[in-house]
């Protein structure tokens, strides 16, 4: 219980935070003329005339892309073309900015990826529409479950995998919304190349046989909080997710399981507006209820909705049937047009243990970052993240903030 207690007590600082008065983001209009990103160097370089708006927010579709060279575990060196779309559907005084994110992934060996991720923005936030599709062939490292397991005892997973979520959320009150969604995993041929199966080396007996495959499907209720704006880069304000997830057999999943998850992120602006200075917080907890859950559908460290937690820590490095998981940043423009800016974060998770469910383990990370402002009107930056645990460090680059 000792070593558990600085997790919750983290756990509940974005609790304490709520607390405050709660900012009102939706009418914010941030003042972007004097504002500088890299569209603008290039047309400068280029000497190509200003860029126009049309004077109807709702015709401008502001895409970023950014080409890039990273690594998938047990991969090697991928490709990866990261590309961001933002716009709005209603007035912008009363809708937030829609986003869609399409990272496509390849390299020589036969192994890609095609994640799309949206959330869109109906007219003036009546409905805020989710989805989440995914289709993946790479093989991926696994340490079994919990904590305190070594660097070097870990086994290489390969299966091809299939993702479909989808929800719809209804306005209730303003920033409040409620609905409900879909959610499939389908993990295909699920193999490893030693003499090990996935089963003997982590005990669980659920999704982890030799050569099988893995279907998970059933129904969500989603309760929402947004007062962000921005998806791609939030101004002050709040966010709280709460999954409720219940797979059964009547939607054809292999077997009945039930998780939850719950995410709590506020941003608090230490000056105003014009000028970046800023502290992010994020929280969530995940945990499955009950048995039958498959193993690759378990909690697990940078698996969360949008993959971007655990920075400094390699993917699935802890996995568990519950984890919980904090992050505070440091957000600061340095250049008064705001084109370069920088980041500072530390992190810190713990999983479950496989047999007392006790969290046993505090598992913590940090690093620094740099920001490039690449469309100032949809606020995305091309972010470079450099993270270290013990034993590990890699460098992040992705479109917009981790949360």
């Amino acid at each position: 219980m000792n070593k558990i207690l600085p997790v919750l007590l983290l756990i509940a600082l974005p609790f304490l935070l709520r607390a405050q008065t709660p900012v009102d983001t939706t009418n914010v209009n941030i003042d972007t003329t004097q504002q500088k990103d890299l569209l603008d160097i290039g047309r400068k370089l280029f000497k190509i005339g200003p860029r126009r708006y049309p004077k109807n927010e709702q015709k401008q579709i502001y895409f970023s892309i950014l080409p890039l060279s990273t690594n998938v575990p047990g991969a090697s060196t991928v490709l990866v073309t990261s590309t961001t779309a933002g716009f709005y559907l209603g007035p912008r005084n009363t809708t937030y900015l829609s986003g869609v994110t399409f990272a496509p992934y390849f390299n020589l060996k036969g192994r890609y990826g095609l994640p799309i991720h949206s959330s869109v923005w109906l007219e003036n936030n009546t409905w805020n529409i989710q989805g989440d599709t995914r289709f993946l062939v790479y093989p991926e490292a696994t340490w079994g479950l919990g904590g305190g397991q070594s660097e070097n005892q870990s086994l290489l997973v390969n299966y091809d995998y299939i993702r479909f979520y989808q929800a719809f959320l209804k306005r209730i009150t303003p920033y409040l919304y409620a609905g409900i969604g879909y959610d499939a995993d389908y993990y295909i041929n699920i193999n490893t190349n030693g003499p090990v199966s996935l089963a003997e080396f982590t005990g669980y007996s659920y999704g982890t046989a030799q050569n099988s495959n893995s279907f998970s499907s059933g129904i969500t209720f989603n309760l929402l909080y947004d007062s962000r704006q921005n998806v791609f880069n939030p101004i002050p304000g709040g966010y709280t997710n709460i999954i409720y997830r219940d797979n059964t057999h009547v939607f054809g999943s292999d077997n009945n399981s039930q998780s939850v998850y719950i995410d709590l992120r506020k941003y608090v602006s230490l000056t105003n507006l014009s000028l970046k200075n800023q502290l992010a917080f994020w929280a969530y907890y995940w945990t499955t209820l009950g048995t039958g859950t498959p193993y690759l559908n378990l909690p697990g460290i940078g698996m969360d909705p949008y993959q971007r937690s655990g920075r400094g820590i390699q993917q699935n490095r802890y996995r568990g049937e519950a984890l919980a998981y904090f992050e505070t940043e440091y957000r600061r423009d340095i250049t008064v047009n705001g084109l370069l800016g920088f980041v500072v974060f530390a992190n810190v998770n713990s999983t479950s243990q496989p047999n007392n469910h006790q969290f046993t383990y505090v598992n913590p990370a940090g690093g620094a970052g740099l920001r490039i402002k690449f469309n100032k009107k949809s606020g995305t930056n091309i972010c470079i993240d450099y993270g270290v645990s013990k034993g590990y460090s890699d460098i992040n680059l992705a479109l917009g903030e981790a949360f």
